[in-house]
Formats: C-alpha cells, sequence, structure tokens
C-alpha cells in the first residue's frame, strides 16, 4: 500500500489511469494544435493556396522549436513525478521551478535566433516568392510568443506529473477556444489574412502561459521561489534526461522537414495538401501524441515507488490504448477526407496527398504510438538515450532514403508512404527493445534515486 504523500497512479487500475491521462491528454494537446489548425483553415476560406503553403511551412519550423520545449519538459516531468513517487514533494515544487525558467529562457534563446534567419531557413526549407514572404511575416509576428507557449506547455505537464488531468487539459483548451473566437474576426472579418493568424496565435499563447501559472501555481503550489543553489542542484540531473530528450524531440521536425523539401517540389498545391495533413494529423492523433506525456506520469510515479510489476502492466495498458486509438481515428478520418478537401480548397494535387494519409498512411499511427510509449518509458526508467536513438533511426536514418524513393516512384504521395513505413519500422523495434528493459528491470531493479545521479 503507498503511503499518503506518493502519487496517486502508484494504486488503482492501471488501464483506467492511462485512458484518463492518454484521453485528458489527448483534448488538451489537440486544443493546442487547434490554435493552428483553426488559423490555417481560416486562412484556407481565402483561397489562396500561396499563403495555405506559407502557413504551413512557417508551422514545420515553429514545431522545431516547440520540440526543444517538449524535451525539457520530458525531463521535468520525469523528474518531478519521481520526486512525488518517493513522497517528497519539497524537491518536486523545486525541480518544477528550475523545468520551467530553463525552458523559457532557451525558447526566449532560440526564438530570437530564428527570427533573424528566418529567411533563410524559410528558403532551405523550399519556400520561394510569396510564400516566402508571407512565411517570413507569419514567422516575424510569432515567433516571439515561443516563451510564452513552452511556458503554457510545460504547466500543464507538471499537472500531469501530479495527476491532475483536467486542470493539465483546461490550459490547452483555454488557449484553443480564444483561437476559435479570434481567428474569423481577425483573419476574414477584418482582412488582415496571414498577419491576422499571427496575432491570434500569439494572444492564444498567451492566455495559455497565464492559465498554467494560476493552475500550477494557486492549485497546487508546485513551484518554489527560484534560486541559485536549485539551478546548481537540480542542473545535472535534470539535463541527463532533458538534454537527450530535445536531441530525441528533434528528430521529428528534421523528418518532416526532410518530408517538406520533397513535396516541396510538386509544387504549392502538394504542399498545401501537406500542410493539411500536418494539422490533421496531430489534431486527429491528440491521444497518440499525448500518450508520451500521459504515462511519463504514471511509470515514473511507479518507478519512484519501486512497483516495476505496475511500470510493466502501465507499458502494455498503453499499447493497448494505441492500437484501439487508432483504429477507430483511422475510420473517421477515411469518412473525413471529402469534407476535409472541401473546406480547405485543396487541388487535385492536394487532394492525392491528403487522401494518402486518411486511407493509408494513418494506420501506421499504431506503430508510431509503440515509438513514442517506448519513449516514454525510456526517458522515465533512466534511459532517455534509448529514445533518442529510436526516433533517430526513424527520422535520420530511414527518412531521406525512404521519401527520396517515394518521390521518385509516386510524387507527392510517395513521400507520405515513406513516412508510414519508417514509423512502422522504428515503432516495433522500439516497442520490443522497451519491453526487454521492463523484464530486465524486474529481475534487478534500478533504484530511481540513484539512476543517472538524481541524488
Amino acid at each position: 500500500m503507498a503511503g499518503p504523500q506518493q502519487g496517486k497512479f502508484v494504486t488503482g487500475n492501471l488501464m483506467r489511469h492511462v485512458v484518463t491521462m492518454a484521453l485528458s491528454g489527448a483534448l488538451g494537446l489537440s486544443f493546442t494544435f487547434l490554435v493552428d489548425f483553426l488559423a490555417l483553415w481560416w486562412i484556407s476560406q481565402l483561397r489562396v493556396e500561396a499563403m495555405i503553403a506559407a502557413v504551413g511551412i512557417a508551422g514545420t519550423i515553429q514545431f522545431a522549436v516547440m520540440s526543444v520545449a517538449i524535451g525539457m519538459m520530458i525531463g521535468a516531468v520525469a523528474l518531478v513525478s519521481r520526486s512525488i513517487g518517493m513522497g517528497e514533494r519539497a524537491r518536486a515544487r523545486r525541480i518544477a521551478t528550475v523545468g520551467i525558467v530553463l525552458t523559457t529562457g532557451l525558447q526566449a534563446l532560440l526564438a530570437a535566433l530564428i527570427w533573424v534567419f528566418r529567411d533563410p531557413i524559410l528558403l532551405a526549407s523550399g519556400a520561394e516568392g510569396e510564400v516566402l514572404t508571407l512565411g517570413s511575416q507569419f514567422l516575424a509576428l510569432t515567433l516571439p510568443s515561443m516563451p510564452l507557449l513552452a511556458l503554457g506547455i510545460n504547466a500543464s505537464a507538471i499537472l500531469r506529473a501530479v495527476g491532475d488531468a483536467w486542470r493539465s487539459m483546461s490550459v490547452t483548451m483555454t488557449a484553443g477556444l480564444v483561437a476559435v473566437v479570434l481567428d474569423p474576426v481577425m483573419i476574414v472579418w477584418m482582412g488582415w489574412g496571414v498577419a491576422g493568424a499571427g496575432i491570434s496565435i500569439v494572444v492564444a499563447r498567451a492566455v495559455m502561459a497565464v492559465a498554467g501559472l494560476w493552475f500550477v501555481i494557486g492549485k497546487h503550489d508546485l513551484l518554489a521561489r527560484p534560486s541559485v543553489e536549485d539551478m546548481a542542484t537540480f542542473f545535472r540531473p535534470y539535463f541527463a534526461i532533458a538534454l537527450p530528450a530535445i536531441v530525441t524531440q528533434l528528430s521529428t521536425p528534421f523528418g518532416n522537414w526532410i518530408l517538406t523539401r520533397e513535396i516541396a517540389q510538386f509544387g504549392e498545391a502538394a504542399v498545401a495538401g501537406w500542410g493539411v495533413v500536418m494539422r490533421l494529423t496531430i489534431l486527429a492523433f491528440g491521444g497518440i501524441f499525448a500518450l508520451s506525456g500521459a504515462i511519463g506520469g504514471i511509470i515514473g510515479q511507479n518507478f519512484g515507488a519501486g512497483r516495476i510489476d505496475r511500470v510493466a502492466g502501465a507499458y502494455w495498458a498503453a499499447l493497448k490504448f494505441c492500437a484501439v486509438y487508432t483504429m477507430v481515428t483511422w475510420v473517421l478520418m477515411i469518412a473525413a477526407t471529402g469534407p476535409v478537401a472541401r473546406s480547405f480548397g485543396l487541388s487535385p494535387e492536394g487532394v492525392a496527398v491528403l487522401r494518402t494519409f486518411t486511407h493509408y498512411a494513418a494506420g501506421a499511427f499504431v506503430f508510431t504510438g509503440a515509438l513514442f510509449v517506448a519513449n516514454a518509458t525510456f526517458n522515465n526508467l533512466a534511459r532517455p538515450l534509448w529514445s533518442t536513438l529510436g526516433n533517430w533511426f526513424r527520422d535520420g536514418l530511414l527518412m531521406y532514403p525512404l521519401a527520396l524513393s517515394g518521390a521518385m516512384w509516386l510524387g507527392a504521395p510517395g513521400v507520405l508512404w515513406a513516412n508510414a513505413l519508417a514509423n512502422v519500422a522504428a515503432g516495433c523495434l522500439a516497442a520490443w527493445f522497451a519491453w526487454r528493459y521492463i523484464r530486465r528491470l524486474a529481475r534487478a531493479p534500478v533504484a530511481p534515486d540513484r539512476a543517472k545521479g538524481w541524488r
């Protein structure tokens, strides 16, 4: 029986914990990306494909910046959840504070660098002409708000680490609701187009940051006063997890950049279709993307409490959730293909890209989810470098040759087939290695307080 100061995940039904955290995380994450999705949708109502392509490519670049924040968030969640699992709430507060301070500071630095070099980066991503001009305008407006986005994401993750699924979800839902109101007003009614989309995103991110701080501080008292002593104490154990997690997270935008470059050779219409696919992917498969964060707290708390049997149970519950969620979402996406294509006003080339994803490639998210579950397992069981290897095997080793071959033989849709094949291969291998490691821990446990020099 867990002590009263240990986390809520060390007792109770594991499948219920996984489903609750994953679905609430899915809603929260979906609302985070709903901000970008709605901006792209309202832009599409102006029926200018250059605008859709510009916002799509610019979004890919911002995703790379946000991936750094997500990687640092993983470090905070792993250490906060372990502390709570061991009944050390005061330590959890100090770690949460260090994580938020370091994340927002680094996001500000990265956003400033990309703001300065945004035009060369857009050119390297395949943007030219009007797409380059509009993409640069969009990045100029939205990049300064990246620290606010990082703050909101980290606050939401800390709430998940302590088991407060619904407040975690409400942080990002608030931002989505703001975008629902502002996007049509600024983009269409006021006629600001791409500039209106950028302003709406900035306001939504500011609201999310404020809501996150309100819940973390006001409801849970999970932030301490920042101190140099805490920075020195937790810097090394925090970055022992966060740095590999950052490198792991950066693999996805790198893979997307490869795919975007390959699709860009087929023109604005194909890029517009790809932009819709990327937004639709995150929105529809929010439950899969949320799995890593959702089970991170569950695995971390049970690892901290020495319950390896429950770590194994959480792992299998997450894989089962992943399979069911993907199958249901895949069927819904097939049915929605026509309405989505018409809603965004895609040309035949864009529709072909969209249809390849919704009818075929989307099914590979079973394996994408398995990769995410394995990553969460490695990150929270003191093996973050294994997550890095799994992701870069997919995005660094497999993606380019597969995308090149797919584009050569099947055109723009072939790039999506390449992405699906890479996910299948990486997901299978990562899931197998993660389960082997859990079984090894069950035979010879690693003390969580000694893992990666935590103490």
